[in-house]
């Protein structure tokens, strides 16, 4: 997939009719119409023509993609169809237990891109092979479910759940994928989503999915390159080039050595500073100064 911001995932029940149209003013940077676990069995169906319509009309410069039924549901095959034949940028698929259930994904998608969701202890034992299925495009953290699973109490420093999301980011790096962090469930609580989201940054994930519009913010701006990020970066790709110009073999930046690689991070951060700001998570004003 190309690259674009994709800090925000904000799941929306798609038998809301009014939550999904509060959503094309919300900063969620991708909207996720969910017919699994918000929408009750009687709904779903309704609820499955009611995600056709949504993804057809839009949600301006978001991406939205649709979560299906899993596998083994009396709703799966329906909302596979459903989802291949609309206009979603993606399909979310819950419970992706190995590469096989990938694969079949994949299969039924529509060559739509899949985001698998990793929520069983199976799910992290074989993240790696799923990871690597061709058409798997992100791997979804659904920590609650396998919280549940491991019989595990995390705290705030979700302990008990490092383990797998390192093998979570560690997977999709290897294979070129997105990762997303799990949602967090505690609406209300500022502090303790801040604290999470920091810790999905530190981790690695490319962005965390969210049930609350009072998330976003939040998540936006942990995501987003800070000012000091974008100046750094800016400072290190100076210094490199001028190395370069200068005939020099090694090229340092606030004593310490540049290598290729970091050329390439810091680009890419002032990339997504740039993206960010267009999007509105970051004025830009801020990537403006730090590149003059």
């Amino acid at each position: 997939m190309d690259y674009r911001p994709r800090r925000t995932l904000l799941y929306l029940p798609a038998s809301n009719a009014r939550a999904i149209e509060k959503a094309r003013d919300l900063p969620a940077d991708v909207v996720m119409l969910d017919l699994e676990d918000a929408v009750a069995p009687d709904m779903k169906p309704a609820a499955r023509d009611a995600a056709v319509a949504a993804v057809a009309a839009g949600f301006g410069a978001r991406e939205a993609g649709i979560r299906v039924n899993g596998f083994g549901t009396p709703w799966a095959e329906a909302d596979f169809a459903a989802v291949a034949a609309s206009n979603a940028a993606f399909v979310v698929v819950p419970k992706v237990d190995g590469p096989e259930e990938a694969a079949q994904a994949v299969a039924l998608a529509g060559g739509k891109p899949v985001f698998a969701m990793v929520e069983t202890p199976r799910a992290v034992q074989r993240v790696d092979a799923i990871a690597d299925v061709p058409g798997v495009a992100a791997l979804v953290a659904g920590f609650a479910d396998l919280t549940k699973d491991l019989r595990a109490k995390p705290g705030p420093d979700r302990l008990p759940l490092i383990y797998a999301a390192s093998r979570i980011v560690l997977a999709a790096r290897a294979s070129g994928k997105l990762a997303f962090d799990g949602v967090f469930t505690s609406i209300g609580d500022e502090a303790g989503l801040a604290l999470e989201t920091r810790q999905a940054v530190e981790w690695g994930f490319d962005g965390k999915t969210c049930i609350h519009p009072g998330q976003l913010d939040t998540v936006n701006r942990l995501f987003a390159p800070s000012s000091e990020e974008v100046a750094h970066a800016k400072g290190l790709i100076d210094a490199h080039r001028l190395a370069m110009a200068e005939g020099k073999a090694v090229a340092t930046f606030k004593g310490k050595m540049v290598e290729v690689l970091h050329v390439l991070e810091a680009e890419r951060t002032l990339k997504i500073a740039e993206l960010v700001g267009e999007m509105g998570g970051l004025a830009a004003k801020v990537v403006e100064a730090a590149v003059e």
